[in-house]
């Protein structure tokens, strides 16, 4: 079961860059991403409708049955433990629905097609809803998918396993300005000091004892960063005899 090993996970997502790098175009204005309070989160029981009609918030891509299935999923590959929340706390699915609306947009067909693929995999093999499984044969099933022995996936299912769990690190671990990472607790969770334009040497001295404390600021709470900025130079760059710099 390496994909909900954290261990693994954490020197899988440790070793790339902790920031997910987009178009500057490619999602709206910053939104605030609060975490769910216990006992809110997706339903992880009951079928797929029931968790339809509980939907707490507008979507931007997927539709509530999507959703209410791709969080329960996220939940499996990054379950909360004692080392702490997992991917429904840091709005991983929200992320995912967030970006197929702009720099994953290419992949909104092949989500609509492998989650449901996934679903009927699970009633086929399992004799019920993803949703409604227990824990443990959710993770079967998963196991089943990334070893690309589920059957009913258009090329494969080991394919969409790849691209979700992808997607799902990017959830946790990147910026939270995209979405995913709420209260920046993909980030506390690899020990990430966050976001530094200017590291003095005593910074630099706590980092290397892991005495630096986070700071959670998001790349895009610094002016160099801004999309605002981004939109400006651009126009500056199209401008005639007007500079970037």
């Amino acid at each position: 079961m390496t994909f909900i090993s954290r261990r693994d996970l954490l020197k899988r997502a440790a070793a790339a860059p902790v920031a997910a790098v987009f178009p500057a175009t490619a999602f709206p204005a910053r939104i605030d991403n609060p975490v769910p309070a216990a006992g809110t989160v997706a339903a992880g029981h009951g079928d797929l409708m029931a968790g339809a009609l509980q939907a707490k918030e507008p979507l931007e891509t997927l539709t509530a049955i999507e959703m209410d299935l791709l969080d329960v999923i996220v939940a499996r590959l990054i379950p909360a433990d004692a080392n702490g929340p997992g991917a429904t706390e840091a709005r991983v699915a929200h992320y995912i629905d967030r970006a197929l609306g702009g720099a994953l947009a290419a992949s909104r067909q092949a989500y609509a097609a492998g989650l449901a693929a996934l679903d009927r995999y699970a009633r086929a093999s399992r004799g019920a809803p993803f949703t409604t499984l227990s824990a443990t044969d959710q993770d079967s099933v998963l196991i089943d998918v990334e070893a690309g022995a589920a059957t009913g996936f258009t090329g494969g299912s080991a394919a969409f396993f790849r691209m979700l769990l992808a997607h799902t690190h990017q959830g946790m671990f990147g910026d939270p300005y995209y979405g995913g990472n709420a209260n920046f607790i993909g980030w506390d969770l690899l020990r990430y000091p966050g976001v530094r334009t200017i590291v003095s040497t005593a910074d630099q001295q706590r980092l290397e004892s892991n005495a630096l404390t986070p700071n959670h600021k998001s790349a895009y709470d610094y002016d160099t960063f801004t999309k605002a900025s981004a939109a400006a130079s651009r126009r500056g760059a199209e401008t005639p005899g007007t500079s970037q710099y």
